[in-house]
């Protein structure tokens, strides 16, 4: 049986996710500089009896056509693998070589499996019926991300359902946890600029002090979600930047506010920009002030479409529970943001969790300088999106 074949080879193959992955991990590279990432990613199918498609969208995407023995239903499997700018603190025997550059949400990871799991795919190609499209995506990380090029490319024009994975070190390795219908949050990222007038600080009646409105912005932008929102829907206006420097005694002529925007709906996303600009154009009459706003619609919110959930998370708990995972959880949405968004727009699928949480160490979340994967979840996502994708292929 095709399914068991599959779940053995990816056992034998657990040692060469591991190894890969540490090489990920001291080789990263940030969002459209993965060059050499890359490189290593179209090296691995050499000699392969698959179509590789290099440079795919806006970076170094990579696309790899498998085609089994017949043809049947198209299914595509996405992992991405740009690392972020942070300095590595975990003290890993093979940690970042690269200053200042770290894979700290798990994306080493998820490239070492799907490679894997797509040599395993290959090897068993004439037992199975269909094609299957593996998605390397770059620029997961930085907007305007990869996803959304790939799809424009027409590469997965024909392709019927998409499927993909995240590390979260919050469960228990075995423990997969997904969520169907609205999953993930949309995120916009928001930048307002305003000129005031500078002056001294002993005379601010002569001049106009930008710091003041700012400081006044920063606190009415809370309204939008306290009292413009719907309460029953999630929202978040975060201001994480106020660039203001400056010496004590002087008042500033100008600054920048930058921040983001969560939703679970775009319609939500929608309110949040206008109420935005209805309160930075107030600003503009209360305190005489010029301003200049940007609302960037970089990530919409990741919806997992509920048939093919529902189909997957069934696979998983018929093949999977007590074999290679030990449960499937259903779980609330994740206010984080994830640009696997942009496949889901126009294919159905859904994009799942993999419990990582290494043993006997404390717990530190995706982004953090710290971070780390236990490495016995990559074999537990490389069965689960293999078990998925042969259901998603009706090869029972």
């Amino acid at each position: 049986m095709i399914r068991e074949q599959l779940m053995n080879l990816l056992s034998e193959k657990e040692e060469e996710m591991i190894s890969l992955r540490r090489h990920f991990h001291e080789n990263p590279e940030i969002s459209f500089q993965e060059k050499e990432t890359a490189n290593t990613i179209a090296s691995y199918y050499e000699g392969k009896d698959v179509v590789v498609h290099r440079n795919v969208g806006n970076g170094y995407g990579i696309v790899v056509d498998i085609q089994g023995k017949k043809p049947g239903r198209t299914i595509a499997l996405r992992a991405d693998f740009d690392a972020l700018p942070i300095l590595e603190e975990t003290d890993l025997p093979f940690s970042s070589k690269n200053p200042g550059v770290m894979h700290a949400c798990g994306h080493d990871g998820h490239t070492a499996y799907m490679m894997v799991l797509a040599d395993c795919l290959i090897q068993l190609k004439d037992q199975w019926n269909g094609t299957i499209k593996i998605v390397h995506q770059h620029a997961e990380e930085m907007a305007p991300a990869g996803a959304k090029s790939i799809v424009d490319s027409g590469l997965l024009d024909d392709v019927d359902e998409i499927y993909g994975i995240h590390f979260f070190p919050t469960h228990d390795v075995g423990e997969v946890f997904y969520t169907s219908g609205w999953a993930f949050a949309g995120c916009s990222d928001l930048s307002i600029k305003i000129k005031g007038k500078g002056g001294h600080g002993s005379m601010p009646h002569t001049a106009n002090d930008a710091i003041v409105a700012a400081s006044s912005l920063v606190m009415n932008l809370q309204t939008i979600v306290s009292r413009r929102v719907n309460p029953y829907d999630m929202a978040v206006v975060t201001i994480g930047s106020f660039e203001g420097a400056g010496a004590s005694n002087v008042i500033k002529d100008n600054l920048i506010l930058r921040g983001d925007a969560r939703y679970m709906d775009v319609s939500v996303g929608e309110k949040i920009e206008i109420e935005l600009r209805k309160l930075v154009k107030g600003l503009e009459e209360s305190f005489d002030v010029k301003t200049e706003v940007e609302f960037l619609w970089d990530y919409p919110p990741v919806y997992n479409h509920p048939e093919q959930t529902a189909k997957a998370i069934k696979s998983l708990e018929d093949h999977g529970v007590g074999e290679y995972m030990t449960q499937a959880i259903d779980s609330p949405p994740s206010t984080g943001g994830e640009d696997f968004s942009q496949y889901l727009l126009k294919i159905p699928g859904c994009f799942i969790n993999v419990g990582c949480k290494p043993e006997a160490k404390e717990v530190y979340l995706n982004h953090h300088p710290k971070f780390d994967v236990n490495e016995k979840a990559l074999l537990v996502a490389a069965k689960a999106v293999g078990d998925i994708a042969l259901t998603a292929l009706e090869m029972q």
